[in-house]
């Protein structure tokens, strides 16, 4: 049965605290202004070796009042659940705005910030699909569970230590602005992960293995049977960790690649993911990930990859980690396409960059981790599309000769303009004749963005298809975190270059 916002958020003085921001907006001036009001409660377990080394449980509640006064932004924010202090908010929004101007205005700019348009939606109720809330879990619950698992893992022959955490997010967002849109949305999410490590104690060396498992826009459900096959995953670590040890290392060398998806969607957010966000390839944006290689020229023109590529910017998409019903700029979820048959033919945007570019309207990627802090344009769920007659991943590494499975995310390096990169992974297995044959170490694939993803000759069938994520994609100054989902199928590519990162790190 679909969940429906907690009365407890409801239960505060949600429209009066908006009202009377919104209302000294428009008296001073203000031809747009905006307020949300927010509660974000993050808790997280962490055990070692099935024993208790940590746990947080915290909730940051307040509000922020966003104006454009002048040609500028202004933003404040503030914890004072009164109408005069939400007044004062605004106010102070508006000087701040006020502020701006003269300092742009000093440094010789005519830019004046203007938005996108969008429907008025009234007032409108959002709530994520999740069955079990895992606050409603007893924290001994979580623990227990954690600790079972983990124990599960140390009984196992050639396993020395485990380490295991669980982070949990519930999300409340109200949001209203002067054109009179008005949502209330609530988002859970949460993060289950288990790495289990192994030590030759003759030889001293040592290395470890994780789960895949993604994190989730999903409930306490996900580890009780709805979304993964947690039994499988843990009863198989021990034995993959112990042909790992085992394992040589690669020759460096130029190999055909079938990619899992729990290692190619982290390929996905750093190479397309952050290249695809409009502000990055205008110049406006760098903090964290620098800017792009697909600037805004490039539009309609670029070869991203091959003709098998297909790639969506998606807000809507089930349990993802950027899944929403309205943005915080009051722009409704869609998806959109950002890469068709292998040319760039969209990006990620907010209403202003919407209306800077005549791109017309929002799609939606405007977001702000907390209620200090002002939105930012974010990233969707940005996902690879499957072949609707695709192959099975067994069928892929049947088509590969010479070449390497590569399964799970590990280390990544790319450059500022994401366009040259590094990526590792868990586990890698040799395919030799169409057929995996053992394990190998100290892989990883080397690759420009358009040599990487036009050398993909095939994508998988949706029987492939995983939705992998991350709850700590990083922007802008002051710092945010985002979590955000990126689903994608087995893929091969074929002749990427292969280091041996053993024998890089001794050079």
């Amino acid at each position: 049965m679909p969940h429906e916002v907690d009365q407890s958020f409801l239960a505060l003085p949600l429209r009066p605290l908006a009202d009377a921001a919104l209302a000294r907006a428009r008296a001073l001036g203000a031809v747009h202004a905006d307020f949300r009001f927010e509660r974000v409660r993050s808790a997280t377990w962490r055990l070692r070796d099935a024993r208790p080394a940590g746990a947080s449980d915290s909730t940051d509640l307040g509000y922020a009042v966003r104006v454009v006064h002048g040609g500028a932004w202004g933003f404040a924010s503030g914890v004072d659940l009164t109408m005069d202090a939400a007044a004062r908010v605004a106010s102070q929004a508006v000087a701040m705005a006020k502020l701006s101007a003269k300092v742009i205005a000093a440094a010789g700019s005519d830019e004046r910030v203007e938005l996108a348009d969008e429907p008025v939606y009234g007032e409108r109720s959002w709530v994520s699909a999740y069955e079990i809330d895992p606050f409603d879990v007893p924290a001994e619950e979580k623990a227990g569970l954690l600790a079972e698992w983990s124990g599960r893992l140390l009984g196992a022959a050639g396993v020395a230590h485990v380490d295991a955490s669980l982070m949990t997010v519930h999300e409340n967002k109200f949001y209203a602005d002067t054109a009179g849109t008005v949502t209330t949305q609530q988002r859970v999410r949460l993060h289950p992960q288990f790495t289990a490590v192994a030590v030759d104690a003759t030889s001293g060396e040592f290395d470890s293995m994780r789960t895949i498992a993604p994190p989730v826009g999903r409930g306490w459900e996900y580890l009780t049977g709805t979304g993964w096959d947690w039994n499988a995953e843990l009863e198989r670590i021990p034995g993959l960790l112990a042909e790992k040890m085992r394992a040589p290392g690669v020759e460096a060398g130029t190999y055909d690649l079938v990619v899992d998806p729990s290692n190619l969607w982290l390929t996905i957010h750093e190479s397309i993911g952050h290249a695809t966000e409009l502000d990055r390839a205008l110049g406006y944006e760098a903090a964290y990930a620098g800017t792009s290689f697909a600037t805004f020229d490039k539009l309609g023109k670029l070869a991203y990859g091959s003709p098998v590529m297909n790639v969506t910017g998606d807000r809507t998409a089930e349990h993802g980690l950027a899944t929403i019903g309205y943005d915080d700029e009051g722009v409704e979820a869609q998806s959109w396409d950002l890469v068709k048959d292998g040319t760039l033919v969209g990006y990620q945007l907010d209403r202003r960059i919407a209306k800077l570019t005549d791109l017309g309207r929002s799609n939606g990627c405007a977001y702000a981790d907390s209620p200090g802090h002002v939105p930012v344009q974010r990233m969707a769920n940005v996902s690879l599309a499957p072949d609707p007659g695709g192959l099975s991943t067994d069928d892929l590494i049947g088509g590969v000769e010479r070449g390497i499975y590569v399964v799970g995310d590990r280390s990544w390096s790319i450059d500022m303009q994401r366009y040259n990169f590094q990526f590792t992974g868990q586990r890698f297995f040799r395919i030799e004749n169409g057929r995996l044959a053992g394990q190998l170490r100290d892989v990883a694939y080397q690759a420009t963005t358009t040599d990487f993803w036009g050398s993909m000759e095939k994508v998988g069938g949706p029987q492939t298809y995983v939705l992998g994520g991350a709850f700590n994609c990083g922007k802008a100054q002051p710092g945010q975190v985002a979590a955000v989902s990126h689903g994608c199928p087995s893929a091969l590519f074929r002749g990427v270059n292969i280091l041996n990162t053993t024998q890089e790190a001794g050079r």
